[in-house]
């Protein structure tokens, strides 16, 4: 995994970003320029050039933490107007990726449910801009694929008393991990199955 993410962040290193911004030139059209002195300039340019600004990493990682936030938002309206007895906590906050700060994820909600043969379980549900594999000692990504689009994922968690904060619950699964996908449709069942408490409910859920 540490080799993995030495080259992915030694590839990302030299990667600049920088956003355009094409301004209308105030020159009259060819139409009006025709009108008014009987020929057309066929060199003059009707826009200006492209403006380039390079933007710093902070720059680069507020706009995608925003990008994030706005879907993660987007995605609780969507959980919560789905029924009335499925309401999920608004837990919005998101981290950008060591290096790549056009990387990220965001948390989207938590909350505590049955299922299987594990009763009460604690877990969290993120929403990713790009696509890995989910390392089971922590929140950490392997392989990643920016191609992807979008990654939804939930994980088991528990509290860690050493180190005061919550960790993944490798008690579940072996590896924490509830369910990891691309598809928005199947994330948002997911969820709600996690989160309905009544039979009726559930079978409407697994028959969308």
């Amino acid at each position: 995994m540490q080799e993995q993410s030495s080259e992915l962040l030694s590839t990302m290193a030299d990667i600049r970003y920088f956003e355009t911004e094409k301004r209308k030139s105030m020159l009259p059209a060819k139409e009006s320029e025709f009108l008014r002195t009987g020929r057309i300039d066929r060199n003059r340019p009707n826009w200006d050039a492209v403006q380039k600004r390079y933007l710093s990493y902070e720059e680069v990682a507020q706009r995608t933490g925003k990008y994030l936030v706005n879907a993660g938002d987007t995605t609780h309206q969507r959980l919560n107007n789905f029924h009335r007895s499925i309401q999920f906590p608004r837990l919005l906050f998101h981290r950008t990726l060591k290096g790549t700060p056009h990387l990220g994820y965001c948390h989207v909600t938590a909350a505590k449910s049955s299922f299987a043969e594990f009763k009460d379980i604690k877990w969290a549900f993120y929403i990713a801009n790009f696509f890995a594999d989910i390392a089971a000692d922590e929140l950490a990504f392997e392989r990643i694929n920016m191609r992807a689009g979008r990654m939804y994922f939930a994980i088991a968690v528990e509290k860690n008393d050493e180190l005061q904060k919550l960790a993944v619950n490798k008690n579940v699964r072996g590896d924490g991990i509830l369910f990891r996908t691309n598809d928005p449709k199947a994330a948002m069942k997911n969820v709600l199955m996690m989160g309905a408490k009544h039979e009726v409910i559930r079978k409407v859920i697994r028959a969308m």
